[in-house]
């Protein structure tokens, strides 16, 4: 199997456009030409895998609280699209299987990212994948990546014909390589903003595609591509796309 992984993925959808992590956000990166997005997954109370990023829920919805403590039913009330403009009023949190829907229906290719409320790493993991196993059979165009190794090593046990990619945070663990290792990962991906040129040549001796989050700053995207980068996480994908050199 090869993963046919673009150069650009939009971030959230494309967060610069519309809504992160929402229905919207994907369409708006399909209307670019973007042919794959990153999306966050997480459970409900009820445990119902749904789009969404923070663990609680003040920053993107007019609601409060945390994610874990409310049911599909009362996160659906939610207007998930009015904080980041009038126009997408009454946007709601999509669950796990609209947002596939919509992909399959685009042709669009996935990055799953497994973001558990904290406690809730193996479960989420394995109720998204049974979720994800009943839609998706694309396997070219699929990778699921986290930064917890537990979700990374569920995935593994549950669905080991997936990619995975490895997030690395700011400060890598020391033991990262071996990790990757052991979960069989396709991909490392890592904090491009922040990371150095000696940093991208030890990510690249592991062998793998090395993708950058989250980049929208053209000249640094460019920069990194001269340093060996694969590909490129962004909220406003169209324009990086822009700015790189196109590689077959």
């Amino acid at each position: 199997m090869t993963l046919k992984l673009p150069q650009i993925i939009g971030h959230r959808g494309s967060a610069a456009y519309a809504p992160e992590n929402t229905l919207e956000g994907i369409r708006a990166a399909a209307d670019m030409g973007i042919e794959w997005v990153e999306l966050d997954v997480k459970l409900t109370k009820d445990d119902v895998p749904i789009i969404f990023h923070d663990d609680t829920l003040e920053r993107t919805t007019n609601g409060t609280g945390a994610v874990k403590d409310f049911t599909l039913a009362e996160l659906k009330e939610l207007d998930a699209g009015s904080w980041f403009s009038e126009g997408f009023y009454a946007t709601t949190i999509p669950t796990l299987e609209e947002a596939l829907e919509v992909l399959i229906e685009l042709d669009m290719g996935l990055n799953l990212e497994i973001k558990p409320c904290p406690g809730r790493e193996r479960e989420t993991a394995e109720i998204a994948l049974d979720v994800l196993s009943q839609y998706w059979d694309d396997h070219d165009k699929l990778l699921i990546s986290s930064f917890s190794h537990v979700s990374l090593e569920a995935a593994l046990e549950m669905a080991s014909d997936w990619h995975r990619g490895f997030l690395l945070p700011e400060d890598w663990p020391k033991n990262w390589a071996e990790l990757a290792e052991y979960l069989k990962v396709s991909t490392i991906n890592l904090n491009g903003n922040t990371v150095s040129h000696e940093d991208v040549e030890t990510a690249l001796a592991f062998g793998k595609p090395i993708l950058a989050y989250t980049i929208n700053d053209e000249e640094r995207a460019q920069l990194l591509q001269s340093w060996g980068v694969h590909g490129f996480f962004s909220d406003a994908p169209d324009e990086i796309q822009g700015a790189i050199l196109t590689v077959h």
